[in-house]
């Protein structure tokens, strides 16, 4: 199926590693031109050189958490390819804590991360996708943003929520501009160095047993499953989808919206 993104200019955010790199890959694969951007210039480097035999792309040093960044990283894509045709903002992070513990900064610095700064980019691509009377934005959220994530998460959960709140009612706001927003939740995905990786090495018993509690497929999700429906979700093919959040979790979520 030609999911019609050849020569599109795609932006991804958190795009050197796990679903954000798996995603870049997808969309060169398909024939987009890519930009992925990351705060450390050796792993950018080395993402961009292992995305680039699959097509266009090019790595962008900066923290999305900054006051310039949305800017920047318009003003370089346009800049390098002429246009903004899809977002795929994807960064964030979180940090367990009882509620109780939880501090001032905690939340400023995870709703920064996971909202404001997803907030601030959408908008200052949403700008050009006016002018040119089209666009998508997805964002990358979680099953935890539809349903209760369980103790310790009130900061991600709350952040995540925000997240696919924010992209129900700009996808209202910008339908009149031929611009389609909407976000993902993905369930639990194992790749090498990220957390359930690391949690598996720490206690594989324990995970074996979540996996067999809350996995009804049995196992854990897959990058390329992830970003091979991000790919479609942004791609002419998804022409009827906006305001909406797709679980992408193997059935891990019980919510029944």
């Amino acid at each position: 199926m030609d999911l019609g993104l050849r020569d599109k200019v795609a932006i991804v955010t958190g795009g050197t590693r796990g679903i954000g790199k798996a995603s870049a890959a997808a969309l060169l694969r398909e024939g987009a031109r890519v930009v992925i951007c990351g705060r450390t210039p050796g792993t950018l480097r080395e993402a961009e050189a292992e995305l680039s035999p699959l097509g266009e792309v090019s790595g962008l040093e900066l923290d999305v958490t900054d006051a310039d960044a949305p800017a920047r990283l318009v003003s370089e894509t346009t800049g390098r390819f002429g246009r903004v045709d899809i977002l795929f903002s994807n960064v964030g992070g979180n940090r367990r804590k009882p509620f109780l513990e939880t501090t001032d900064e905690d939340w400023a610095e995870l709703h920064e991360l996971n909202l404001g700064s997803h907030i601030r980019l959408a908008r200052a691509v949403a700008a050009p996708m006016k002018e040119q009377g089209q666009g998508v934005i997805l964002f990358n959220a979680s099953i935890f943003g539809r349903e209760a994530g369980g103790p310790e998460l009130t900061i991600y959960n709350t952040t995540k929520a925000g997240m696919i709140s924010l992209a129900k009612i700009m996808a209202l706001d910008l339908a009149p501009f031929g611009i389609r927003v909407n976000s993902i939740a993905p369930g639990s995905i194992l790749f090498p160095g990220g957390s359930w990786h690391k949690r598996r090495e720490a206690d594989p018993d324990g995970i074996a047993r979540f996996v067999e509690r809350n996995l009804p497929l049995g196992r854990f999700g897959h990058l390329d499953e992830v970003a091979d429906f991000v790919a479609f979700m942004v791609s002419e093919r998804a022409s009827l989808l906006t305001g909406s959040c797709v679980n992408v979790d193997g059935g891990q979520s019980r919510s029944l919206i």
